[in-house]
Formats: structure tokens, sequence, C-alpha cells
């Protein structure tokens, strides 16, 4: 298959000598939510309309992790190992701990409600060095039975949170996004981007389909949001930043390279729809791409920033 596309000198060095793209595993309605597991390296993902979280091994293949996992969409290793699922089905942030293997525990809810009121449908997470977990929560799980349970929304909006689980609380970080859906940090969490897909349902061309960036202030606070890029074709669904601080996001028909000044300098084409990816394997130079009902794998000369 295709490899990476240089759109700017600067990407050159990254994408010098990098492998063409594969494709790992296939069978999935929709794929999203991957995240790398350093301790038995392996890639989890979510097939969120089959209501199952799939795993692939460098030796073992293709393999189901679990079945009828209320939805899981988005996810990220905290700061101990455990795993953060965002769930579309109990539209919470809920925690499984893992063995050295990959092998799950039964799983706690970490939050699932703000001011009483239940969270609409919590679609991507990131863990801060504070340990702080941020979160986005558009509606897209309440909406359908198809990626979650049909339900009234009890919030006015759709928001970006910050937890504390040092004081188990939970407060708005913005509410800018119209319709927040991922999310990462730069490398030094100076700054960070959030996606507003609010296009992705709209029919009458209104909504957004752009990154937002914004400054971390004080490491908790968020200031200045501006438009970071307009993703086209396409969604900014999920993405990941890399240790020089580009942003690589989904889009209609590729993973789109962005410079910290907002420059497109790269793009990887993908034959499906691209939903999110993570940067992982042992170096953290293997970029995992969910791609509609496949997962993906480019080697490039980079390192994930939090890999």
């Amino acid at each position: 298959m295709s490899s990476a596309e240089v759109l700017d000198p600067r990407f050159a060095a990254v994408a010098q000598g990098c492998g063409a793209l594969e494709r790992l595993a296939t069978g999935a309605i929709w794929s999203e939510g991957p995240v790398w597991l350093r301790s038995s390296g392996e890639l989890l993902w979510s097939d969120i309309p089959n209501d199952r979280m799939l795993c692939w091994h460098p030796q073992r293949g293709l393999r189901v992790w679990r079945e009828r996992v209320d939805f899981t969409n988005g996810h990220v290793l905290d700061r101990d190992g455990s795993l953060l699922h965002c769930s579309h089905g109990k539209r919470a942030i809920i925690r499984t701990r893992l063995n050295a293997a990959g092998q799950a525990s039964s799983d706690t809810v970490v939050v699932d409600r703000y001011q009483g009121r239940r969270l609409n449908s919590p679609n991507d997470v990131v863990v801060k060095s504070d340990g702080s977990i941020w979160f986005t929560d558009p509606p897209y799980g309440i909406l359908s039975d198809r990626e979650g349970h049909k339900a009234d929304q009890e919030l006015p909006n759709c928001y970006l949170f910050r937890y504390d689980p040092a004081h188990h609380s939970l407060r708005i970080a913005s509410d800018f996004v119209q319709e927040p859906n991922g999310l990462a940090f730069s490398p030094d969490e100076s700054v960070l981007y959030v996606s507003d897909t609010s296009a992705a349902l709209r029919s009458d061309g209104g909504g957004h389909h752009h990154i937002v960036a914004f400054d971390v202030v004080g490491g908790q606070e968020l200031a200045h949001p501006r438009v970071f890029a307009v993703i086209q074709p396409g969604l900014a669904d999920g993405f990941r930043v890399d240790v020089h601080g580009f942003v690589y996001t989904s889009s209609e028909d590729s993973v789109q390279v962005y410079h910290p000044d907002g420059t497109r300098v790269g793009r990887i084409p993908v034959p499906e729809k691209v939903g999110n990816l993570v940067f992982g394997g042992n170096a953290g130079n293997e970029l995992f791409i969910c791609a509609s009902s496949s997962l993906y794998r480019i080697v490039l000369n980079t390192r994930g920033a939090t890999a």
C-alpha cells in the first residue's frame, strides 16, 4: 500500500525511510479508540456498533478482547497502568485494572455525572502528567441505539471536562467547542488540541470540522482558543501528537499531519475512512490507524509524544 507523502520539507525527516501502510486486521463495522498496551505488547481498539473490543498482537494476530462492553469508544492508559474507557452505554469514564498479560479485572466507574446530571456520552480521553483526566462529552452515544443507548440529554451543552482523581472533582474545562471529540496535548503540555465534529451529522453543510488549540495556563486552565486547522475531506475524529509536536489526525481519506504552526506538512493515504489512531510498538514509532472495518499500521521515523 501507499506510504507517507511529504507536503512540506519539515516533514521529510519523519517520512524518510518509513515503511508502507499495512492492513493488520479487518472485520469490524466501525473501528475507533485504539490504545497500545505496553505491558503485553498488543493493541486494543473498539468496534463500537458491534459492542466489542478487539485485540491485535504481532505474533497471535486478531482476537476479540471483550464483548458486551457498553459501546466503549476512546481509551487511554492511566499513569498507574490501568485502562480508562469512554463508555457510551454507561455514559461514563470506566477504569479497568490489567495484569502483565493484558488481562482485565472488573470495571469501576471513575465519573458519570456532573452536578447530579448524567454525562452525554464520553468520547475520547487523555491523562495529563499531573494525573488529571481530560475528556470530551458529545451526544453521539445517546442519539440512537447504534453506538449506545438512545436517551435524553441531561446537560445543557457538550463540554470538555477535567477530572481531578485526587479530589474526585469534575469541572468544565471549556464550553467553546460545539461538539468536542478527539483531544491531545502538545509534548510539553502547553497546548491542548480539541476537535469539533459538529458537522458530522449535519446534512445542511453546517457545523464544524476543525481542530481548536487552547493554551494551557497554570497546568489546569485553558485560554486563547483558536482554530488550529480545518480538516477536509472529513473530520478530525481522533488524533495524536508526536515528539516533534506534529499533529496526526483522521480524515475522510487519510491521516493528515500538521506542524505546530498549523501548516499541513504530510499525508498518509488510507483506503478506508479513518476514525482514530495511536502511536505504539516497542519503540513507539508505529502508527496504528483505525479505519472503518480495519486496523492499519505504518512505521515512521518519529515517536509518539506519550509513548
